[in-house]
């Protein structure tokens, strides 16, 4: 059964390529920091299989991150992946969101942030209104906009053999102009068939025969995806000196100890009295070294 993994693929005769995104551990570990409303849980992951589709894209090491900004219940909704495709993400949302809520019932007004962060390189970050019906939508209507390379994309999340699952697939026509609009809307038609089921249990190339068994198609070597953090008590310690000191001691004197909570992974971090003062001794002999 094909999980946490990319595929890329391309057609030999038509000028067109894809991918292929199927998650199951990594969409489960990054939904289980937090308890989300069922809508919200299907949005995450289709946010979490576009960025990694997008991701797939890339033809430099850095990272993306897709953000999803609203004035509705929910105010955010962020996956960020890398080349490597480790990928986390995070919602945050106030109050009821009704089981049949669409991403215009849970974002309100709002827009989508992508940002691509290249380790050499500009920044790059491109602001899309939410306009479509559902997220796939929107993300044509970025690539229509930025790339102008047409681009379709399928984006499912959803429950298998009692497990979440997210998956997707994309198609877009090769830059060297050589596509055609009939080959596109050929293969188009043919990606539109795909169940659900198929997409959360088969493997790559028991899929794309099925859809495309006309076809002359290259698959490549998958790549895996999986979730990853980055978080540490390290670096919760370092953001603990860069509270105010008398901040601190009000927090310490009233409660005893500091705790930091990781939204991405929902792991907590806590320092006592005594850790706290260590951590500032140590910040302040470093201050003195550099002096």
């Amino acid at each position: 059964m094909a999980s946490n993994v990319l595929n890329r693929y391309l057609f030999e005769d038509l000028s067109v390529r894809g991918e292929l995104v199927q998650l199951d551990q990594a969409y489960q570990r990054m939904i289980s920091s937090k308890e989300y409303p069922a809508p919200l849980k299907k949005l995450l992951g289709e946010l979490l299989v576009s960025t990694t589709l997008l991701t797939a894209t890339l033809k430099f090491e850095g990272s993306i991150t897709m953000q999803l900004q609203g004035d509705g219940p929910v105010s955010l909704v962020v996956i960020n992946g890398d080349n490597d495709q480790k990928v986390r993400g995070v919602a945050r949302y106030e109050g009821d969101i009704a089981d049949d809520a669409t991403i215009h019932d849970m974002m309100g007004k709002g827009y989508l942030v992508i940002t691509i962060d290249p380790k050499k390189g500009e920044r790059y970050q491109g602001i899309v209104g939410l306009e479509g019906d559902s997220l796939s939508d929107i993300l044509e209507g970025y690539f229509a906009n930025s790339e102008q390379l047409k681009t379709r994309l399928w984006l499912r999340s959803g429950e298998h053999d009692g497990q979440a699952h997210a998956a997707g697939m994309l198609i877009q026509v090769m830059p060297d102009g050589t596509g055609t609009p009939e080959d596109f809307e050929h293969l188009e038609q043919l990606t539109n068939t795909v169940k659900d089921e198929e997409l959360f249990s088969l493997e790559a190339n028991e899929l794309l025969y099925r859809l495309y068994n006309q076809e002359q198609v290259r698959l490549f070597d998958p790549q895996p995806v999986e979730f990853h953090c980055g978080c540490s008590r390290e670096r919760s310690g370092a953001a603990i000196i860069t509270i105010d000191r008398s901040e601190v001691d009000d927090i310490l004197a009233e409660v005893g100890s500091i705790s930091l909570h990781c939204d991405y992974c929902g792991t907590d971090y806590s320092f006592n009295k005594t850790e706290v003062l260590q951590l500032f001794d140590h910040a302040d002999s470093e201050h003195k070294k550099l002096h």
